[in-house]
């Protein structure tokens, strides 16, 4: 410094101007109501809401229990099946003639492949910088199609569904102690009575056969001339001697 001259400052560029300090959080005291420390002011309040969904759901499970259907019986080929609430959508697709049968694999894999593949290319599809949806008519139009395919296909796997028919296949029925070596159940299990009953009698698409209260001649008559509407006739096919039998094994079972 020269006298008259003024004053010179000569800068270090390793020098930082602010000092930082550790554990320290920043100062956000220039942007008043906008912004607040990651921790521990955010991520305690994130926390907080948390617990409370989380003790909410604990909550729900205890008052209303997972509804459970009966033991899964592979022999019972008239069940049918319902996914839950956030696939039937795709349960609802399998029943068109376009996604089923020969076509499964349209129905299973390149029509969700290509909806789900449309959404996630949304974003580089439409790079616009606009955020009104007004103005973003791909990313818009595609996901207003997405929410009224899965809307529509979910309501009419509702109402298409036989709740009545679900309700009585799942039903939880006590097991029955039988002996599997009886003549008569031998008999059972060779007809196709156990596609519709079960392996276990207790049923399936059909009624169970535990406790039926009838006679082993009503039995057969049924056996062989069927019981409408359910039922067609001619589902027997045996002799008499077996079919005696296996009336007599049915009409026991309490």
């Amino acid at each position: 410094m020269h006298r008259g001259k003024g004053m010179k400052f000569v800068g270090d560029s390793r020098v930082p101007a602010i000092k930082k300090m550790k554990n320290i959080p920043k100062d956000y005291s220039e942007y008043p109501g906008k912004t607040e420390a990651f921790w521990p002011n955010f991520l305690l309040k994130e926390w907080m809401v948390g617990a409370v969904f989380l003790i909410g759901y604990l909550i729900l499970t205890i008052a209303h229990e997972s509804p459970l259907e009966k033991k899964a019986d592979p022999t019972d080929s008239g069940y049918i099946p319902l996914p839950d609430w956030y696939f039937l959508f795709l349960y609802q697709l399998l029943k068109y003639k376009y996604a089923s049968g020969d076509y499964a694999l349209i129905g299973t894999i390149v029509i969700p492949a290509l909806a789900f593949g449309a959404l996630l290319l949304a974003p580089w599809l439409d790079r616009g910088p606009e955020r009104r949806p007004s103005r973003r008519p791909i990313a818009t139009g595609l996901m207003l199609l997405a929410l009224a395919s899965i809307t529509y296909l979910t309501w009419e796997s509702v109402v298409t569904h036989d709740w009545n028919k679900a309700k009585e296949q799942g039903k939880i029925v006590k097991e029955v102690k039988f002996d599997k070596n009886d003549p008569g159940y031998q008999v059972y299990t060779k007809q196709t009575c156990v596609q519709c009953h079960g392996k276990d009698l207790t049923g399936g698409a059909g009624p169970s056969l535990i406790g039926t209260g009838l006679k082993p001649e009503e039995i057969a008559k049924i056996a062989k001339h069927g019981k409408p509407p359910k039922m067609p006739p001619n589902q027997y096919k045996g002799s008499d001697a077996d079919l005696k039998k296996m009336a007599e094994f049915i009409s026991k079972l309490k």
